[in-house]
């Protein structure tokens, strides 16, 4: 989540490269390699994965921006809908998410302990789970759109106009469900090179086909907000195409056959187990920020715009961080199945100090440019006022982020995804969203009191899971 600004600092924090030729380690990260990271140097390994996977989150982001800043030329209320849509795809996300984190985890201990068939077998097992899950979200998205608006405290555009927004997404829902869990197949192997890949395909096809269809062009109709949903299902049902193709056709750690293509139940039942955690963890977060959305749709429709657009750039500054902290799941869970947890902690500890670098420098950046950053995406004053608020109290402890990310991925990648979990109910639930109320309702601090709220609540859960992290109780978990 994040624009020009933050591409200096990306620069500032991308691990360094390993020794010898620069050039070659980049062209080998980007293409991909099928090194061995638990053997080669720890620096080269964080290097070949992480390169790969910031850069393709880096896109993921810069769609979610280009996409809210063409939505944004609607007016607020059409910002307020996509906002409150993606508090419902909160709840998928964070199943998907979930199943991702376990497929990883799964995934990599298997690539570690020297087993490709059981990793392919795995593959093919969360591939059907993802698609059986989709099944209820997009029935639901697809008849109850409007009715689930009108609980979020919608306004009279969004159920009139916006509703066919959430039915195209909601119901379109498999192609997400597929899209993060295949790529966690190729993460957990090793592959990341062929995930940015995938994601640079349905990403940058979003991107183009994003102004076409909400504004027209030449023979296609503008479809406004509608337009937005259906690129975006477009954009990513060709990158699932082109990762099911992959798949078949053999990346460099990971191949599926003909001979994969089995229903196996403990297996199965694995990656459901220990997924349980890991959607737990996200259904924990992202129900309490539906709860945030409901508390600021009821101070208005432009603390729901503002809000957006904040997170959507907080997300887009985040997005190498996350890169970085996935190639730490993949390196605890291929170094635990290697048998060397010693080496899974250190490459926690330099990731985790690259994503400081990195969120030290954003942060500066939200703090003298909150208000320009919002502008960009809406002319509406008072959107702007909102949503540069809350990247101004963002800027004064962003840097937790990066250190609370790395220790999280790095509880996942060992498969304990419930002490994460455990953390997130407490902090999101028992303290975010009271005090989040307390402080916008009860006191009447407006939008401000949710933003200081999430500000308290996210420092002390991001220094508590790094305290937690460095007891090392996670180097014991079997998956």
């Amino acid at each position: 989540m994040s624009t020009e600004p933050t591409q200096t600092a990306e620069a500032v924090a991308a691990p360094p490269p390993p020794k010898g030729s620069v050039w070659a380690a980049l062209r080998d990260a980007i293409r991909g390699t099928g090194a061995d990271y638990t053997k080669i140097p720890m620096r080269k390994a964080v290097f070949l994965l992480a390169v790969p996977m910031v850069l393709e989150l880096v896109l993921e982001s810069t769609f979610a921006v280009v996409d809210i800043y063409f939505v944004g030329k609607l007016g607020s209320s059409a910002v307020a809908t996509v906002g409150l849509t993606e508090s419902y795809l909160f709840l998928l996300y964070s199943i998907a998410m979930g199943l991702a984190m376990a497929v990883t985890a799964v995934i990599a201990r298997r690539i570690g302990e020297h087993k490709p068939e059981e990793a392919a077998i795995t593959a093919v097992q969360a591939i059907l789970l993802a698609m059986l899950v989709s099944v209820p979200f997009a029935l639901v998205g697809i008849l109850y759109a409007q009715d689930l608006l009108r609980v979020m405290g919608a306004d009279d555009w969004t159920l009139q106009h916006g509703y066919r927004y959430m039915q195209w997404m909601l119901g379109g829902n498999a192609v997400i469900m597929l899209l993060f869990v295949i790529n966690a197949i190729y993460r957990g192997a090793g592959d990341a090179a062929i995930a940015m890949r995938v994601l640079w395909v349905a990403n940058g096809l979003n991107i183009v086909l994003d102004p076409i269809l909400i504004f027209g062009f030449g023979p296609i109709p503008a479809m406004g907000i509608e337009g937005a949903a259906i690129a975006t299902n477009i954009g990513r049902g060709a990158g699932v195409l082109m990762q099911l193709w992959i798949l078949f056709r053999g990346g460099k750690h990971i191949r599926v056959t003909g001979a994969h293509l089995v229903w196996r139940g403990a297996v199965l039942f694995n990656i459901v187990r220990t997924s349980l955690g890991g959607v737990g963890q996200m259904i924990v977060a992202m129900t309490s920020w539906i709860f945030l959305m409901r508390i600021l749709a009821s101070i208005g429709s432009e603390a729901v715009a503002g809000a957006t657009i904040a997170i959507r750039i907080m997300m887009f500054t985040l997005m190498p961080a996350w890169g970085m902290s996935n190639a730490a799941a993949t390196l605890v869970g291929q170094n635990l199945g290697a048998g060397q947890p010693e080496r899974a902690e250190a490459s926690v500890w330099r990731i985790g100090w690259y994503n400081m670098v990195f969120t030290v420098a954003v942060s500066v950046v939200f703090f003298l440019f909150h208000d320009r950053l919002i502008a960009v995406f809406t002319d509406d004053p008072t959107v702007i006022e909102i949503g540069g608020s809350w990247l101004l109290i963002l800027s004064y402890s962003y840097f937790v982020y990066g250190w609370w990310m790395v220790a999280v991925q790095a509880f996942n990648g060992a498969g304990d995804t419930v002490t994460p979990t455990k953390i997130n109910l407490v902090f999101f639930w028992l303290i975010q969203i009271p005090l989040s109320y307390w402080l916008a309702i009860t006191l009447d601090w407006q939008h401000t009191g949710v933003f200081w709220a999430v500000f308290v609540s996210e420092t002390t859960v991001g220094l508590f899971t790094l305290w937690l992290f460095s007891r090392g109780k996670w180097k014991t978990m079997q998956v």
